[in-house]
């Protein structure tokens, strides 16, 4: 458990460890670099989850670039085709494995307890531990760059391109293996969270009265609990292939190389929803708050997210029209395909009646969540065609398809991070992002996903293949749909959108050196999380609420006036918080830091390194590995009591004591 209450000591204790019955000396350092390397606390991991994926969404971007700076015009030089593969297979994974999915983390991780009203998730260390694996895993993915070259088989690495033959190098020995340790990080977390959820809501938080973005996360994590081990196993089967001879995937020894792509598609497109469904929870967050009104059709929203997690399973296939399934598998499909949009389609129904009415209130979170939904959309009806099997055999490795994609994820999975950025960026920090310089990197970013993305439409449908590092005046064609000109727009619209996302960079140092603090409740908002102080404190709550309502913070504000039948305030944010301070819990102990997480994690890239080069170096791994577990093992979640120090009164640090308890 994430709380441990203890009877209160004879004698005033001041909670600083001295010792532990683990292997080493518990870290005890509250400030510095220290206190956030050997942190557990939720909030903490929230931040370098969200850190360390905006450094990767950089990354990212980089990469992005460069493609287009070599599809900018014909025959282009800036890259040879072998770094042209490793850059588009590279730019598609740091974007999916190492940005989207763990920023999702990273909201999840700092707003769902609170969303909740619980102090911290069920399982901290094993928290920390999913961040370093990440971290480690992302390390350990790009130091194939420095090593020989990066993967170089597209992002889904399909057979026979990915095996020994065609990708000698340890590019994709380097993405398989550094996938399984981010696979490992997504399953803890998976578990930890579905968890937390079941188990710390506060009194009188029913299913159905929990906000719908810790809904859409716990939606996401069952995702995640039955997505991840289909490609890992998947990973297992390419590493023993290239690695120690075996033929998974090889023609030639009878194997099949669409048993590859069945295991992919089986997860990957669940991994569509993981990546969009978070941005849908925390769209319908930032609508009812800058709408003035409750979200509309609150089941049909939840029951509609279940919908999309439990149709996305059967959906797979439609990425692989072109393989010859037969005409059965492919009518299936079709339909299956087409149903999905249903759930899709209520939601944008529900969020545009909540809007309907209401009293809008245009920030920049609101953009956001609005540009979402029309983008979105436009995704949306692209993927559509490709539920018509003519159609999407027709478009299928086209520039189409990279349109429609870019579409879901950046103009849904990825403007709704944003949106969620301005929302709760106060909530963390306590300061409020610059709304002028928010509307450049609203506008800017929109113009440039529009001018990158829309262009690929009509490129894909004259028929440029995508994964073509170089293309060619003599086929570039004549008038409207001339591939030259709507290749330099694209081009041209990735640095606009470059320079959106700059934007976004240069609020966070404006705001960083802005003195201002934000006020406590800034966007009268409706849900737990802003029912504590801005930044939260490291127990989230003085006293853990009890929910009579949805939306209780919004009704322990206002009240419906019986004879106008309107909403009147009875309540501030202050005054809510004044009155928790005042009858703040008793004795509150939070679960200490911990060397082991960092540890067992670092063990993980040093066996996957080993399994490359040699296998000693993966023996050394294990050692790490197995060390780092049984300090795990011994080392309660929270120091005893006597690993805190007992001072007697007289000794001067009685009176410390006594302020803390």
């Amino acid at each position: 458990m994430a709380i441990i209450e203890r009877p209160a000591p004879t004698v005033p204790a001041i909670v600083t460890p001295t010792s532990t019955y683990g292997l080493l000396k518990r870290p005890v350092s509250t400030t510095g670099w220290r206190s956030w390397v050997f942190t557990v606390d939720h909030k903490k991991l929230g931040i370098m989850y969200a850190a360390t994926a905006m450094f990767f969404f950089i990354v990212g971007g980089v990469e992005a670039l460069l493609i287009r700076l070599q599809l900018a015009a014909p025959n282009g030089k800036v890259l040879n085709a072998d770094l042209y593969n490793q850059m588009f297979t590279m730019h598609a994974t740091t974007m999916v494995f190492l940005f989207v999915m763990p920023m999702a983390a990273g909201f999840a991780n700092y707003f769902v307890p609170l969303q909740i009203g619980a102090r911290d998730v069920a399982f901290p260390r094993l928290n920390a531990f999913g961040f370093w694996a990440f971290l480690f895993g992302g390390i350990f993915l790009n130091l194939a760059w420095f090593l020989g070259g990066a993967a170089d088989g597209g992002w889904f690495m399909y057979a026979p391109n990915s095996g020994p033959v065609f990708s000698p190098s340890h590019g994709v020995d380097f993405w398989a293996l550094g996938l399984q340790i981010t696979g490992i990080a997504s399953l803890t977390g998976a578990i930890n969270l579905i968890i937390t959820v079941l188990n710390m809501r506060a009194p009188g938080m029913t299913l159905m009265k929990m906000p719908i973005f810790t809904w859409m996360i716990t939606v996401v994590q069952f995702l995640l609990l039955f997505a991840v081990p289909v490609i890992t196993v998947a990973l297992f089967l390419l590493s023993f292939q290239r690695n120690f001879g075996a033929q998974f995937f090889d023609v030639a020894a009878g194997a099949d190389p669409l048993l590859w792509q069945h295991l992919f598609w089986i997860f990957g497109h669940p991994e569509v929803y993981i990546l969009i469904l978070p941005s849908f929870g925390i769209v319908s967050e930032v609508l009812p708050v800058f709408s003035r009104k409750p979200l509309f059709g609150y089941p049909f929203v939840v029951f509609s997210g279940a919908a999309i997690g439990f149709v996305g399973w059967g959906v797979w296939a439609h990425h692989m029209f072109a393989s010859g399934l037969g005409p059965v598998s492919v009518a299936v499909f079709s339909l299956t395909t087409m149903a999905i949009a249903v759930p899709t389609g209520v939601k944008i129904i529900n969020w545009t009646l909540t809007m309907w009415g209401g009293k809008l209130w245009f920030t920049t979170a609101m953009k956001f969540a609005i540009g979402l939904i029309v983008l979105f959309t436009v995704g949306g009806l692209s993927g559509v065609t490709h539920a018509v099997a003519p159609s999407d055999t027709q478009q299928t490795d086209t520039y189409y398809i990279v349109a429609h994609f870019h579409y879901v994820l950046f103009g849904g999975a990825v403007l709704g991070i944003f949106s969620g950025f301005y929302y709760w960026w106060p909530k963390v920090f306590g300061k409020m992002l610059n709304e002028k310089i928010g509307s450049w990197n609203f506008w800017l970013m929109v113009l440039g996903l529009n001018m990158t993305f829309g262009p690929m439409h009509i490129l894909g449908l004259q028929g440029q293949p995508r994964r073509m590092y170089q293309w060619t005046e003599a086929r570039a064609g004549e008038g409207f749909f001339n591939l030259a000109f709507w290749n330099l727009v694209a081009s041209i619209g990735s640095f606009i959108l470059s320079v959106g996302i700059l934007m976004f960079l240069i609020n966070v140092w404006v705001t960083a050196r802005n003195p201002k603090k934000a006020p406590l409740d800034p966007w009268n908002a409706r849900s737990l999380e802003w029912m504590t102080t801005n930044p939260p404190k490291e127990h989230n709550f003085d006293v853990i609420p009890t929910v009579h309502h949805l939306d209780e913070f919004f009704h322990q504000k206002f009240e419906e006036d019986e004879a106008t039948h309107t909403m009147k305030q009875v309540k501030t944010a202050e005054e809510i918080m004044a009155e928790q301070e005042r009858n703040a819990d008793k004795h509150i102990h939070m679960p200490s830091p911990s060397y082991w997480p960092i540890v067992l994690a670092f063990g993980l890239p040093i066996i996957t390194f080993g399994l490359i080069y040699s296998h000693l170096i993966s023996v050394v791994g294990g050692v790490v590995v197995l060390f780092a577990a049984y300090g795990w093992a011994l080392e309660s979640s929270t120091a005893p009591d006597s690993d805190f120090e007992n001072n007697a009164p007289g000794t001067g640090l009685d009176k410390v004591a006594a302020n803390h308890d």
